[in-house]
This record gives structure tokens, C-alpha cells and sequence, in this order.
């Protein structure tokens, strides 16, 4: 299996860190979220890394060319913002294999990527999570305090998709798949999902994301 990492943009969120660094190379434990992420997929059997950047690409080739990490990695560059629907697109010209994953570049998870792989076009979900805390409340009388609650049944996106190669001609050359070829294969029940529940999932967004996953990423991906 091939995997497309989506890692061009500027992480705007983050500023001041990725107006010297871009977002992959930010550091979680002293180990930069991309390289996390190649030892994910290595580790469900990915064999070779197509990465998608756009800023500062030449601190993203060196630090990986300094690194052995066993997978063979490439470079999709893009001159100008594609949108995830045309990094994939463009970075598909790589791709021989029938089918392939995507993953956002500042997701760390460790979703089973072998469950993934069994449907093509499919979206990997999670049950939702507050980002604040949540009240149990009887009488006006708060009972108890808790902290980002997952909620039953109602799922999201994780970032993590499984594609089948037929699907590229379908991408638009320049957007994002979630606003274009997404929406148009549900309505024609051409998209799938694979639920997971109870995993670990962070999206690097902020910089309580970053202090969040620290504590847990070692444990997550070994």
C-alpha cells in the first residue's frame, strides 16, 4: 500500500511557530508530527510515503532525507494552494497500485488502518468530542464535571481515508474533496465510512492540541 500525507499548508493556527517551521516538522515529544505519522503507517504495512507540501518544502525534504525511517518517500509539490481534492489529484500521478490511503497532515492517531483498508472510498469516523467540558446538571444543581465527552453516535470525520484509484478522475483539479467529490459521491452512495470507537485521535490545531498529544503520542505509535 501507498499513502498520500496532505501537508501543505501553512497552519496558520499555530502562528508564531510555523512562521519559521511548517507544520509537520512541529515537534510532539521532540519527534515532528510527520515523522509520527510515516511511523503509523509503517507500521499497518505502508510502503511508500507521498508527501504533499507546498510551504517551506525544503525544510520538509531535509529533515527526512537526514532520517532512515524504511519506507521510500516522494514529493508531490504544489507552486500553488491545490486544496486537498487536488494535492491528492496531482500526487496520484505516483500511484499505480488500485487503491490508496490519505491522511491530514496534523492528524496522530491510531486508528486501524487494516479495517480501513478493506472498503475502498471510505472515510475513517470518530464519535465527536466536546472541546469543552460538559455539565450533568439536576434541578439547577450541577452533579458532576466532565472533560471532552465523547458524544454516542454522532460521528466526524478523522482525516483518514481509503481511495480507490478510479475516484481521481472525479477530483477536482483545484478544492477540497470534503466540499467536491465527497458530497457529490454520497448522494450517488459511492462514499462508505468505517466506524471506530474508543481510539486515540488528535488533530494538531492549537497549541492545547500539541500539549494533549504529547502526553499520550508515545503510547500511541511504538
Amino acid at each position: 500500500m501507498k499513502a498520500i500525507i496532505l501537508a501543505g499548508g501553512k497552519g496558520t493556527r499555530l502562528r508564531p511557530i510555523t512562521d519559521y517551521v511548517p507544520k509537520p516538522l512541529i515537534p510532539i515529544n521532540n519527534t515532528p508530527i510527520i515523522e509520527w505519522q510515516i511511523k503509523y503507517l509503517k507500521r499497518f504495512g505502508v510502503k511508500e510515503v507521498i508527501i504533499c507540501t507546498g510551504y517551506k518544502t525544503e525544510m520538509i525534504e531535509n529533515y527526512l532525507n537526514m532520517k532512515n525511517l524504511g519506507v521510500k518517500i516522494s514529493f508531490s509539490i504544489e507552486n500553488s494552494p491545490l486544496g486537498t481534492g487536488g494535492a491528492i489529484k496531482k500526487a496520484s500521478k505516483l500511484i499505480k497500485e488500485k487503491s490508496f490511503f490519505v491522511i491530514n497532515g496534523d492528524v496522530i492517531t491510531n486508528i486501524d488502518l487494516k479495517k480501513l483498508s478493506k472498503i475502498n472510498n471510505s472515510i475513517a469516523a470518530i464519535e465527536v468530542r466536546t472541546k469543552f467540558g460538559i455539565l450533568d446538571i439536576n434541578k439547577n444543581k450541577i452533579k458532576n464535571f466532565k472533560e471532552k465527552k465523547e458524544i454516542s453516535d454522532v460521528w466526524m470525520n478523522a482525516g483518514l481515508y481509503h481511495l480507490d484509484k478510479d475516484m481521481i478522475k472525479d477530483l477536482p483539479v483545484k478544492g477540497d474533496i470534503e466540499k467536491t467529490t465527497f458530497p457529490n459521491y454520497a448522494k450517488k452512495e459511492k462514499l462508505s465510512t468505517v466506524i471506530f470507537r474508543n481510539v486515540k485521535w488528535y488533530s494538531i490545531d492549537s497549541f492545547k492540541d500539541m500539549e494533549e498529544a504529547s502526553l499520550d503520542v508515545n503510547k500511541i505509535i511504538k
